[in-house]
């Protein structure tokens, strides 16, 4: 198997410097923003990939870090279409239709979007077997790196934390981004104590006692020593 490369993976990483939050109201720059954001649910919707493939394009864009957020979407969105044969590279580059379309699975009328928006795409699955850990047992996320898109942070592999919230099954992202269905596994509540995510700030002094909380499903985690 190839090796997996994702440049979105960047939560615990130095040299990015301060997050500086914007106004919570400010949600575009630009109208094209808002198109990039119309045409990527719009073609979502279709059904030609799920949300965790879309994610996958995103993050293996080789520039990655280079792009805003809205020209990462749109990148990705240029990629999969291309990859599912839905527009050419000439079409993209002229703008205009030069090849009879493809037929999809479905279309998002434009009077759907809003109850679409709303109810989203459910992932809760009922259980095929009991859950493996328990509240208040002590786990250890895997140690070895995915090569695939997964929803474990780089920052938590090989961490030992705590389960504090069952949160039922649900559909497996890491499965559904490689295109072998929903594989439905439990998902976990973890709780980590700051000093386990980064130990580098307690031997600075500059820990603050932090506790960090990821979800995580059932595959990430194996049973650890309390």
């Amino acid at each position: 198997m190839n090796e997996y490369t994702t440049h979105a993976d960047l939560g615990g990483l130095p040299g990015f410097g301060i997050v500086t939050p914007e106004p919570e109201g400010d949600l575009f720059h630009a109208d094209w923003e808002r198109q990039a954001l119309a045409l990527t649910l719009a073609v979502g919707a279709t059904g030609s990939w799920n949300i965790d493939q879309s994610r996958a394009a995103r993050e293996t864009l080789p520039d990655y870090l280079k792009l805003s957020y809205y020209q990462i979407w749109l990148a990705a969105l240029e990629k999969l279409l291309q990859a599912r044969g839905l527009v050419s590279a000439d079409e993209i580059r002229s703008g205009s239709l030069l090849q009879q379309p493809l037929p999809v699975a479905r279309v998002l009328q434009a009077q759907a979007v809003c109850a679409a928006l709303l109810t989203g795409s459910p992932v809760l699955r009922a259980p095929a077997q009991p859950a493996r850990f328990k509240l208040g047992q002590h786990v250890r996320t895997r140690t070895e790196a995915a090569r695939h898109h997964t929803r474990l942070p780089g920052y938590a592999t090989g961490k030992q934390g705590v389960i504090e919230r069952i949160h039922g099954v649900h559909v497996f992202a890491d499965s559904q981004a490689q295109g072998l269905g929903e594989d439905p596994q439990w998902l976990y509540g973890v709780v980590f104590d700051e000093a386990e995510l980064w130990p580098e700030h307690a031997r600075r002094g500059t820990s603050q006692g932090l506790k960090v909380s990821i979800d995580a499903w059932e595959p990430y985690l194996e049973t650890a020593c309390a």
